[in-house]
């Protein structure tokens, strides 16, 4: 598993088949706001991640940390 957030949010979006603009549209962001996520040069808003974390199907703590609930 990936080991920055950034990294994971890259991972979850090409595994659902998007691109970051797709991404964007679909939370309201940019895409280079995106791009910056990805790129652990920023990280999405607060409010963004249990959002995030639903959209991928994943748990806060998978999204944030990676790790599942079966590692924890």
């Amino acid at each position: 598993m990936a080991n920055t957030l950034g990294s994971r949010i890259s991972e979850y979006r090409r595994k659902k088949g998007i691109t970051q603009d797709q991404l964007a549209e679909y939370f309201g962001v940019s895409s280079q706001a995106v791009s910056k996520w990805e790129n652990d040069l920023s990280c999405p808003d607060i409010t963004l991640i249990p959002q995030l974390a639903d959209y991928f199907n994943v748990t806060i703590d998978e999204l944030l940390r990676g790790e599942s609930p079966k590692e924890a």
